[in-house]
């Protein structure tokens, strides 16, 4: 269809599309002046992001925690706080309206939130954080009364969202921070009852004590066992054939003495064997007194060998106690550190069961801070106030939609008739329709006669036929 097709079907079904579009238009001004007019009332919500100066944490305005504060404010639990704050249970027409509107089906506050969500909208700023609550309805003072309910409504389930999980919390870490102190209790109670048996004041040291004396046996022993070997070696000397030689011997005065009074003896003796010879008396008491003599040395040195030996079963007895002593020490040593480790094992008990103890009382402070909060992260920025102008039906944006609406069905309409009962309009219709060439076209009989130079109208003229597509009258 061409422009010039499309022009001639208007100007052919002009009433039709007169008609329909005067229709559209008086309708939708009709209703706009039959329609209840309607207030909106509009309340502002600052979403103030600073941190939490309890927990610390902060609130990021995303569009995801907006979102959600709209759910929020939209949500079953915000109206039923509505109908509790403004008391609408009691009000006795609310509560025959339901009843003629439901027939007693179902209870009066499903049917309160449903009626009070429908006059809600929730607007958040896009590039701020305020959310602008409007309240929709026929009284602007019913309207700006349900605004500021919702906005106070919302405040306060958000602070119940907060505190009543940090309650929850705190029930929960008191009880737990009751175990905690009972285990912290009996593992301090197990820990002393430990040292007492086991007569321990402080482990370390008392360790470091009986290993320094763990040492100094050891170090005593080295030095008896020296002492004792150098003594059994003496020992074995004076038993045997060179105990003479021993250093005790050659110093002792008592054996020199008696070795030299010997020495004289033996040469007074020669003397007197060559004078008078072996049988006379004066050799015989010489004789006698040389054995004497060496007899006497004989059990000198048999005494001081006889103390070598003496010194050597002391050393030996003194070895045995100090080894004796050694081992019960290592015995004991190792008593106190199987003390030591079992302690330390108590020890740790006792620390875990009191840094166990520590967290739970200091996540019991902190849900017990946040249980008594007052402040949320929403406060009342603006309060709704009854408006003054209605803010629907809109006369002037409705009849501006229905022209609009009006001319496109107009239009519509029109083509849809057209189509419905085709009639030839001008030359192209004649060529689409029979397939055969225009030879002419003649004027209407109703066509106003036109003066030379001058042709009359397309849409005044009779088709005759004319070669296609040239249009000369």
């Amino acid at each position: 269809m061409t422009f010039a097709q499309f022009l001639s079907i208007l100007q052919a079904r002009k009433w039709v599309a007169l008609a329909v579009f005067s229709l559209v238009v008086a309708t939708a001004v009709a209703v706009s002046l039959l329609l209840p007019k309607q207030y909106t009332a509009v309340a502002s919500i600052l979403m103030d992001a600073k941190p939490d100066p309890v927990s610390a944490m902060a609130y990021s305005r995303t569009a995801g925690f907006m979102a959600t504060q709209g759910d929020i404010l939209t949500s079953k639990r915000v109206a039923l706080r509505v109908i509790r704050d403004l008391k609408l249970l009691d009000n006795s027409q609310l509560r025959e309206q339901w009843l003629q509107a439901s027939g007693g089906a179902g209870t009066i506050e499903q049917w309160l939130v449903k009626l009070l969500q429908k006059g809600l909208g929730i607007t958040p700023s896009r590039d701020s954080q305020i959310i602008q609550i409007e309240y929709e309805s026929p009284d602007p003072r019913f309207a700006a009364v349900l605004a500021n309910a919702f906005a106070q409504a919302y405040i306060a389930t958000t602070l119940e969202l907060r505190v009543d999980p940090a309650k929850q919390f705190k029930s929960f870490f008191d009880a737990q921070s009751k175990e905690a102190r009972e285990a912290l209790e009996k593992a301090q109670a197990r820990l002393s009852s430990f040292q007492r048996e086991n007569g321990i004041i402080a482990t370390d040291e008392r360790l470091d004590i009986e290993n320094a004396r763990l040492n100094q046996l050891s170090s005593q022993l080295v030095q008896i066992q020296a002492i004792s070997s150098e003594s059994g070696s003496r020992q074995a000397q004076a038993e045997g054939t060179s105990g003479e030689r021993m250093q005790e011997v050659i110093n002792n005065s008592l054996i020199v003495g008696m070795k030299a009074d010997v020495n004289r003896q033996e040469a007074r003796l020669q003397e007197l064997n060559s004078k008078f010879g072996d049988r006379h008396p004066q050799v015989i008491e010489a004789n006698a007194s040389i054995a004497e003599l060496h007899s006497r040395i004989d059990a000198e040195i048999r005494r001081v060998t006889g103390g070598v030996a003496v010194t050597n079963t002391i050393n030996k007895e003194r070895e045995a106690t100090v080894r004796r002593e050694l081992d019960l020490q290592r015995a004991k040593m190792l008593r106190l550190k199987a003390v030591r480790d079992e302690g330390q094992v108590l020890v740790r008990e006792v620390e875990n069961a009191q840094r166990a103890y520590d967290a739970l009382m200091a996540r019991l402070t902190q849900t017990a801070l946040e249980s008594l909060a007052t402040q949320t992260y929403a406060s009342t920025l603006t309060s709704a106030d009854a408006p003054t102008a209605h803010s629907s039906p809109k006369l002037v944006t409705n009849t501006a939609l229905a022209v609009f609406l009006g001319a496109l069905l107009a239009v519509g309409v029109t083509i849809l008739v057209e189509l419905t009962n085709r009639r030839v309009r001008c030359p192209e219709d004649v060529l689409a329709s029979l397939g055969i060439p225009v030879l002419g076209s003649l004027p209407k009989p109703s066509a106003k006669r036109f003066s030379s130079g001058k042709r009359i109208s397309l849409t005044q003229q009779r088709v005759i036929g004319l070669p296609a597509p040239s249009r000369s009258a």
